[in-house]
């Protein structure tokens, strides 16, 4: 299980103050309290600028919060204290991870297994598991570098899963993929769920956030404005769909911040 609370991120970001330009200090993640436990896919749903990467880059140990503290526990229930051991446990993936344009997928995952220790035939084993996984071997030898985006995309995954982690965070990992490519990743996360690992992961697709997620949380400004079961949402919300439940929640949220600003004022 991975869980986070009270999360926060502070940045500075340039303000125009009339003709002049101003530091000012903002919050990229405001006090964010989540979890995900074992055997669970939970999606991080909400607009672009939310806070959603910065989220997973904090919970992936990628990134050390401004405040709050993160939480990793085996399966024991056992809490992981030591970063090596947390970062271990972890497999993250985002839009910009890179790879090794000359290798081929399979010198890649050669590459990746000897680094974390793995003996030739322990790597050999998992590097064929991995391709029948994400339906890799079709184009397993070829260069990295003339790969197509969803085929990129599965290398990626196919790294994070060459060190059979406990925790899979990922970043938008169906974005811009064509069908066959995306339904690869799908199953992939349906096939780790059901393996009792934890998957945690980013989505503007609703559709696939209603089919694959136990829970969501709606991350609007960067706090949570929501969460719950895709049902539970809908529920709440009044409508039939997880798309109809997310714009619900974000025009409450902005009504809300619209009324706070007047407050201010």
């Amino acid at each position: 299980m991975i869980e986070g609370k009270d999360l926060c991120k502070q940045f500075e970001r340039s303000v125009k103050n009339g003709r002049k330009m101003k530091k000012e200090e903002f919050l990229a993640v405001d006090h964010v309290s989540l979890q995900a436990g074992e055997g669970e896919i939970v999606g991080i749903l909400g607009p672009n600028g939310a806070g959603k990467t910065t989220l997973l880059r904090m919970l992936g140990m990628l990134m050390t919060p401004t405040g709050g503290n993160i939480t990793v526990t085996d399966e024991q229930g056992q809490e992981l204290t030591g970063q090596m051991q947390r970062k271990a446990a972890i497999g993250y993936l985002s839009g910009n991870t890179k790879l090794y344009p000359r290798f081929t997928i399979r010198e890649y995952l050669t590459f990746a297994g000897e680094l974390y220790g793995l003996d030739q035939e322990t790597v050999k084993r998992r590097i064929a598991e991995i391709f029948a996984v994400l339906d890799m071997e079709s184009f397993a030898d070829n260069r990295i570098e003339k790969l197509s985006t969803g085929q990129t995309q599965r290398a990626s995954i196919s790294r994070c899963l060459m060190a059979d982690p406990k925790i899979y965070i990922l970043d938008e990992p169906t974005l811009g993929l064509d069908i066959l490519s995306a339904d690869a990743i799908i199953n992939f996360m349906k096939n780790q769920k059901e393996k009792g690992k934890t998957v945690l992961y980013s989505t503007h697709y609703l559709e696939e956030a209603q089919y694959l997620c136990d829970r969501v949380y709606i991350i609007c400004s960067g706090r949570v404005a929501a969460c719950g079961t895709p049902q539970e949402l809908m529920s709440q919300t009044g409508t039939d769909s997880l798309r109809d439940a997310f714009h619900a929640v974000y025009q409450r949220n902005n009504t809300a911040e619209e009324g706070k600003r007047g407050n201010d004022v």
